[in-house]
């Protein structure tokens, strides 16, 4: 990796950083992870199978969407929950996120 391709990275992290913040703010707690835990697998499933440009993969795939979304913030609010909470929280997240990456690969094979 070159200094512009890290550039990119750190540019498309901050930008889905920013934006991963600002969503936990409209919807705090496990809503909110769980909003952006699936809306990033969906974007990232269309992302894919759309953009070849290797510059647009450091920027948006290794940056904004790995910034975006959250697994140590998912990790730690579903250990905080109750036995049965943390259950629903699992699986939501995996099956929402497996659902909605299957969503924007299917979307992307059409463009």
């Amino acid at each position: 990796m070159d200094r512009s391709e890290l550039a990119l990275v750190a540019a498309g992290g901050f930008l889905g950083a920013t934006l991963r913040y600002l969503v936990g703010v409209a919807i705090p707690g496990t809503g909110g992870t769980l909003a952006v835990n699936v809306l990033g697998s969906f974007v990232l499933g269309a992302f894919i199978t759309t953009v070849s440009s290797r510059r647009a993969q450091w920027l948006l795939g290794s940056g904004l969407l790995s910034s975006f979304t959250t697994y140590s913030t998912f990790a730690v609010q579903t250990a905080g929950l109750s036995m049965t909470g943390g259950v629903l929280n699992i699986g939501a997240n995996y099956v929402l996120g497996f659902v909605a990456a299957g969503a924007g690969i299917a979307l992307g094979r059409r463009q």
